[in-house]
């Protein structure tokens, strides 16, 4: 609850408090598997709440500790599929934290440990619409790696096996609004890749089938900020396809149509930096077309927006790291149209 309120170092120090009693528990009776899980559970949770501090080298070695615990219960009970879950959710914590500190390779592996156990765990149990959620977010996972490693070709095939299961369940369960997003994510992965392989009328395509999902959803539901925002970013994902294909107009509509979600939530809360960020960036999208479609005052005023909301918020925000270089990147671009 803590950490979902945003309180993090109360979170931590009430999760450490409940990792000391399940730690005595456990050396008192090292036989007893359900306090030996709760001690694996009670380290996750510590690594949940330093990783989302930003305390990486920490997060792995909590998260290691819950793995090596898994594994033991793992070993000790093939048969128990809990048991079995657990080690699978594990080695994919590991590998977040391995893939955030941009080791790939270590990622990978356990990505790879991940998926083969939930593989595993599908197939024995066919039917069991939660082992097939988990074995589509598995394969996703290895994809993911594989995309950043270059792989595009094993990405893709990665992200297609994905997408036929989240067919399969959206089809299911159609009330089911998470999965349905996580097909909608599914399409939006395969465009990625499709567009870093230069094949922009398929990225396209997958785009368009990704929009339509999460189209509907923010309909049925215009207070959830989630779909909201997975919204803005479908449309600047065609937007880029569009840019890339040369169809201005209709990439300059995609982009005011993010443009204006990202204002209204950048309204809702003003004290959310990314959300304030993103608004900015939309700003300068907006721009780039309008320089490419030649209109230079228009341009230079989108440009200007995007700019003062970047420079209030790196004054309001030192520490944050990414502000800096997008504030050069608007002076650049100003700059530039300027000589024009």
């Amino acid at each position: 609850m803590l950490r979902a309120q945003g309180n993090l170092a109360e979170a931590l120090t009430a999760n450490r408090a409940s990792y000391a009693i399940f730690e005595r528990l456990g050396k008192t009776d090292t036989g007893n598997t359900e306090w030996q899980r709760d001690l694996s559970v009670a380290h996750g949770r510590i690594g949940d709440v330093v990783r989302a501090q930003g305390n990486l080298s920490e997060a792995l070695t909590a998260y290691k500790a819950s793995l090596a615990i898994g594994e033991r219960l793992a070993k000790a009970d093939p048969g128990n599929a809990g048991w079995q879950r657990d080690l699978a959710v594990a080695r994919n914590f590991v590998g977040d934290v391995y893939l955030a500190q941009g080791k790939l390779a270590e990622a990978l592996t356990e990505y790879r440990g991940y998926n083969e156990i939930i593989d595993r765990l599908a197939k024995a149990d066919p039917g069991n619409a939660g082992w097939q959620h988990d074995l589509g977010i598995s394969q996703g996972k290895v994809a993911e790696v594989l995309e950043a490693q270059g792989e595009l070709a094993g990405a893709l095939d990665g992200y297609r096996r994905t997408l036929a299961i989240q067919k399969r369940l959206a089809k299911a369960y159609p009330g089911n609004a998470g999965w349905q997003r996580d097909l909608s994510v599914a399409h939006n992965k395969i465009g990625d890749v499709l567009t870093g392989q230069g094949n922009l009328a398929e990225a396209a395509t997958a785009y368009k089938a990704s929009h339509a999902i999460i189209s509907h959803l923010a309909k049925a539901d215009p207070g959830n900020a989630g779909w909201q925002y997975d919204l803005s970013v479908s449309h600047n994902k065609m937007g880029n396809v569009l840019v890339g294909q040369g169809n201005f107009p209709d990439a300059l509509a995609a982009y005011k149509s993010s443009l204006t979600i990202r204002e209204r939530l950048a309204k809702t809360d003003p004290e959310n930096t990314d959300w304030q960020r993103d608004f900015a960036i939309s700003h300068g999208r907006v721009a780039v077309v309008l320089a490419q479609q030649g209109k230079r005052a228009q341009a230079l005023a989108a440009f200007r927006k995007g700019r003062d909301i970047i420079s209030k918020l790196k004054a309001a925000v030192s520490s944050h790291l990414t502000l800096p270089k997008d504030l050069v990147w608007f002076d650049g671009q100003i700059r530039a149209l300027e000589k024009r």
